[in-house]
């Protein structure tokens, strides 16, 4: 007889992704380990890492995550979902090959280039880019240029994406680097890294990272955060984990030792960047963010902002403006008594965006 599963409650599911993601406390550990643990970050607008790093760890300082990218210790590319992550040169190496399958068909089935170069010689265009990539870095409109001299019977653009799509590639410096600027502009694995990437991390494992940084989760959960169908995988992993429902009765897979703290326990105010990947790591993203609303209620128009946690759940949302950060809450105002410590983390995330400045926080209307 099988025994009845736990069921754990949206608090329980809260305070289990904050533990996981050093967000109950801040940690003391190095930028790289955790990137690592969290199985890269959101990169897709290039400083925004920055902040989900200094959200996460004890004295964390630019320069650190500079320097990572700077000595080729840490890569933006593209993985998960197809967009752009943050992640360690070692993950890059193993990460990859898992998430190729993904590009190729996103371009080929789900982007508008992609549908008219289904008569192409893809091959043959595919290794013109590569090596054209690998002789400096270049931005996509180069590419598409050079691609365009190579067959002109085809669309330049076209071409160009479906390089970016299905060839690894890295996107490099001075974008990353904290207040770098210039155009984006990418360039082979094997002319930054040194190597072709692999060999592949066995998915197995990838499960067990994603466990590590997100769980307790079920198979759906994951496939939203990697874009993998993984439903055998966890069928698979079954004997090895830790088996809960949540109170919608969906099941939930977890390691056995994974920490998985008391629902009630307090957890600090913090400020997460936009689309941070706690935000992303689930297709029931009830655990951190209000029910019926989604990232939709965030729009940036390419300014830096995020999300505000209260009592460990999504509660407004932070934008700088001029020398002040303004919060916007969402359905209701926020507390009295909780705006302190709003206050506090709000000055402490201005100082790090603008050092040196004066800096004040401001309350906006409730936004529904």
């Amino acid at each position: 007889m099988h025994q009845r599963a736990q069921v754990l409650g949206r608090r329980a599911l809260n305070r289990a992704l904050l533990a996981r993601q050093f967000l109950a406390e801040r940690r003391r550990a190095s930028a790289a380990a955790t990137i690592e643990h969290l199985v890269g970050m959101q990169a897709q607008a290039p400083n925004l890492p920055y902040v989900g790093l200094w959200s996460r760890l004890q004295g964390f300082r630019h320069a650190e995550l500079s320097h990572l990218i700077q000595d080729r210790k840490a890569v933006r590319i593209s993985l998960m979902r197809n967009t752009i992550h943050l992640v360690t040169a070692r993950d890059a190496l193993g990460l990859k090959p898992v998430f190729m399958p993904l590009g190729e068909r996103g371009y080929m089935r789900g982007s508008p280039w992609g549908r008219d170069m289904r008569d192409a010689d893809m091959a043959a265009i595919r290794r013109a880019g590569s090596e054209i990539m690998a002789e400096r870095p270049r931005t996509i409109a180069e590419l598409a240029k050079l691609l365009a001299q190579r067959f002109p019977q085809h669309d330049g653009p076209a071409m160009a994406y479906g390089v970016r799509y299905m060839e690894p590639l890295v996107f490099t410096p001075p974008r990353g680097v904290w207040g770098g600027r210039g155009l984006v502009t990418l360039t082979t694995f094997a002319a930054w890294l040194g190597q072709q990437p692999g060999p592949a991390f066995a998915v197995e494992d990838l499960a067990r990272r994603y466990l590590s940084a997100f769980g307790p989760a079920s198979a759906a959960d994951m496939r939203a955060w990697s874009g993998l169908a993984v439903r055998d995988v966890f069928e698979r992993m079954r004997p090895s984990l830790k088996v809960f429902r949540d109170e919608q009765g969906a099941e939930l897979f977890d390691l056995p030792r994974a920490p998985r703290p008391d629902p009630e326990i307090a957890v600090p105010v913090r400020l997460l960047p936009d689309f941070d990947n706690i935000l992303l790591g689930h297709a029931d993203r009830t655990r951190i963010l209000p029910p019926g609303k989604h990232l939709g209620m965030f729009s940036s128009n390419g300014v830096m902002q995020g999300s505000v946690l209260i009592d460990g759940f999504v509660r407004a949302m932070w934008v700088p403006a001029n020398s002040a950060l303004v919060i916007t809450p969402f359905e209701k105002p926020i507390p009295k008594a909780e705006r302190l410590a709003v206050v506090e983390e709000a000055l402490l995330l201005a100082d790090f965006l603008n050092p040196g400045e004066k800096h004040d926080v401001r309350f906006a209307p409730v936004r529904s």
